[in-house]
């Protein structure tokens, strides 16, 4: 599959509408690009550094959450396909419990995640724990996220106290996919190589929310995360060729 059919395949099953795609569209196409097949010759191609390669290192960077963030395609504002690439061990820090945008979908190519999936408590902790919620809940701080454009600086606004209830928690090894709406709320762990397709849709939000959680000795909040640094354009076609040669190509 060459770069204008995988372009043609993300709008036709992604769709034009006023609608935004659904969660299950995205995750259909993430997971039928996601083969090693049509995946491998497309990083292939774009490890050549022919298409737009200034355009995709200046939103491809080290993500704060400890993972390489390569963008392949940009379709803005109808998607932008990414790659993930985590490299072992735990990350610098925990990651928050987080949405979207938009929704989204991931599907695992090497490796294997964890995602946990929570929902807000909205209940008073004075009247005792809720039904069936274990305890009342995780203790967070919540925060609005905003970004200064594409590609810009995060910006955290507190909020306030909040309690998240866990309602999912599942494992994705290589093969697996799944799809997420625009407002659920979840978190991704890998501690080992893995590298994940990931696809945002058309952006249905202007924020997202963050909830950090409340650490044992009583410690929250979380600074603005730090400035986004574009990979170089060396660093961003080695990284493509190495992806590429472990798919095969």
């Amino acid at each position: 599959m060459q770069i204008e059919d995988v372009r043609r395949l993300l709008v036709d099953r992604l769709g034009g509408g006023p609608r935004p795609p659904s969660p299950e569209a995205a995750r259909a196409v993430i997971a039928l690009l996601a083969h090693p097949d049509t995946l491998g010759p497309l990083v292939r191609r774009l490890s050549a550094g022919d298409q737009d390669l200034a355009g995709c290192t200046r939103l491809s960077y080290r993500h704060v959450l400890g993972f390489d963030k390569l963008l392949l395609l940009g379709g803005a504002p109808r998607y932008m396909l990414r790659v993930h690439l985590w490299h072992g061990g735990p990350g610098p820090a925990p990651e928050d419990i987080h949405n979207h945008r938009c929704a989204i979908a991931s599907a695992v190519v090497r490796g294997r995640v964890r995602m946990e999936c929570y929902e807000p408590l909205a209940h008073d902790p004075a009247d005792g724990p809720p039904p069936g919620a274990g305890g009342d809940g995780l203790p967070a701080v919540a925060y609005r996220e905003t970004i200064d454009g594409p590609g810009g600086a995060w910006r955290l606004h507190r909020i306030g106290a909040a309690r998240l209830r866990l309602t999912g928690d599942e494992r994705y090894a290589a093969g697996s996919s799944y799809g997420l709406d625009a407002r659920a709320l979840h978190r991704v762990v890998s501690e080992e190589p893995t590298v994940t397709l990931f696809l945002e849709t058309a952006a249905q939000r202007a924020v997202t929310d963050v909830f950090a959680p409340v650490r044992s000795n009583g410690g929250a909040g979380r600074p603005d995360p730090p400035p986004k640094t574009p990979l170089a354009p060396a660093a961003y076609l080695a990284e493509l060729d190495v992806l590429a040669r472990s798919l095969g190509y």
